[in-house]
């Protein structure tokens, strides 16, 4: 065995993400906060950034030492700027961003309210973009390269009647991860993103919320319909994403520059 094969294999024992830091928006609860435990299961430490700072606290309490809560705003940038500040000295450096931060709302064309959709383009497009910037500044400043992975969604894929404003954030996202990524991999940053189907949990029983106001349904109803329409045969959970988190995280993926990837059980072929 050589020596560079003997570190690999090291490496790999200790954790796919040894040594790495990483900056998680939107991670006090959910996807995000599946994606920290996974992070630091790999062996990384992690920045919880949320604008809930006491959950944000209670969430890396529990996921123990090598876990730090952030206050974050991504609709201010002079938080996102002092955030990524405490992240840098708390850390000692970010390897690895992962946009997660995210807003849903649905409404009929017709009846989109102005504000509604400023406030969802605000987190969903401009909290991409620009945490995506500051923490790039960083890596580029650094040297050392880095990973970011924006989360976009199969909504971007498509469109949907009464979801024009949350879809057309997540075709966003998957176009700034196209943009990003090749403007960025001369400096050894990769952009990539993750496009989940329905996945269980607070944001989909939210979701559901929203579809039995506005299509007179019962509560889970429309969980159980798009559930039954999962290819899979289920809707998804937060860990179904973590190992697709992991590997663009890891120097498996140097090679992988400005993709997004479906983990939807099967709901959508690109």
């Amino acid at each position: 065995m050589n020596v560079e094969n003997a570190s690999a294999r090291l490496d790999q024992k200790m954790g796919r993400l040894a040594g790495k830091t990483a900056l998680i928006t939107g991670a006090a609860r959910g996807i995000g906060f599946s994606f920290a435990r996974a992070y630091i299961d790999e062996g990384a430490a992690v920045a919880i950034a949320d604008i809930d700072f006491d959950r944000a606290t209670r969430s890396a309490s529990e996921l123990g030492d090598s876990c730090h809560a952030i206050r974050f705003d991504v609709t201010d940038p002079t938080s996102i700027e002092h955030g990524v500040v405490a992240a840098v000295d708390t850390l000692g450096g970010i390897d690895i961003l992962i946009n997660n931060a995210a807003l849903f709302t649905a409404a009929s064309i017709v009846d989109i309210d102005r504000d509604d959709f400023d406030s969802v383009f605000a987190v969903n497009v401009g909290g991409v973009l620009f945490t995506m910037q500051a923490v790039a500044k960083h890596m580029i400043e650094r040297g050392q390269g880095g990973k970011i992975i924006n989360m976009a969604s199969q909504a971007g894929r498509r469109g949907e009647p009464m979801v024009a404003v949350y879809c057309a954030t997540k075709a966003a996202v998957i176009s700034l991860t196209q943009s990003a990524g090749l403007d960025l991999i001369k400096h050894r940053i990769n952009v990539n993103a993750i496009s989940p189907g329905v996945v269980d949990g607070e944001h989909w029983d939210g979701v559901d919320g929203h579809f039995a106001r506005l299509e007179n349904k019962q509560p889970g109803q429309k969980k159980a319909e798009v559930g039954a329409l999962v290819p899979y045969g289920r809707m998804g959970t937060a860990d179904d994403l973590t190992g697709m988190a992991v590997f663009l995280a890891t120097d498996e993926a140097n090679y992988v520059v400005a993709q997004t990837y479906n983990v939807d059980g099967g709901q959508w072929m690109s």
